[in-house]
């Protein structure tokens, strides 16, 4: 599957991380503008930066003038990391890992994660943050777990039913519409966790560095 690695404008993702997925085959940074700033720090060199550039520091602009790829969208409805997330897909792009989603400011961490969602049935977005790696579902899915994990649940739409097997407090068409009801802090029970939902979407989140030591993080 085509993946990109995005990295936007928040917390400076963990150069391990980005490291690993670049060792996976997965070749192509984009930086939504601010997140130059990041790539910048790390040592690494986006292909694109793509945003209105209001966010990008000026030595990062002269210093990657050369190097990458700068698209301009003044479209103010957008986001950057939506400008983006289009500019992902109209190149094809199936699944992009975005860093730097979350950060000191709670109104972008929520955007980013509605983001998520907005854009679901367009591109995979899969959400890492320092610990947690942030998944997006739709339909059964059959998850490759380690006994004891960690695993949080959740859903948007009251319509949304969840039923399980593998988990430690098992759910049985349950509705995890959030406000309302969660699965946080559950925990697998065996190598494998079978999710059937009906009627929308959910997320898991689950340890990221465990997944990497067990080299279960993809195909997320």
């Amino acid at each position: 599957m085509k993946s990109a690695i995005l990295i936007a404008n928040g917390d400076i993702p963990s150069k391990r991380s980005i490291n690993y997925l670049l060792s996976r085959n997965i070749s192509t940074i984009i930086a939504a503008d601010g997140g130059a700033n990041s790539c910048y720090k790390l040592s690494l060199s986006p292909d694109y930066i793509i945003g209105d550039f209001d966010s990008i520091a000026p030595k990062v602009f002269s210093h990657f003038e050369m190097e990458s790829k700068f698209i301009k969208i003044d479209r103010q409805n957008d986001t950057d990391v939506e400008k983006a997330l289009k500019f992902a897909i109209n190149k094809k792009y199936k699944r992009v890992y975005l860093f730097g989603g979350t950060g000191d400011r709670l109104d972008h961490t929520i955007c980013n994660l509605g983001i998520i969602l907005k854009y679901f049935a367009k591109i995979q977005i899969t959400l890492i943050h320092r610990k947690s790696i942030l998944v997006p579902f739709h339909s059964s899915v059959k998850l490759k777990t380690i006994p004891g994990e960690t695993i949080s649940l959740y859903a948007f739409r009251p319509e949304t039913i969840i039923s399980s097997s593998g988990l430690k407090y098992e759910l049985k068409k349950a509705k995890l519409t959030f406000g309302h009801k969660e699965s946080t802090s559950n925990q697998a029970t065996s190598d494998t966790v079978k999710l059937q939902i009906k009627g929308g979407l959910i997320i898991v989140i689950r340890d990221f560095n465990l997944l990497k030591k067990h080299d279960l993080i993809f195909p997320y």
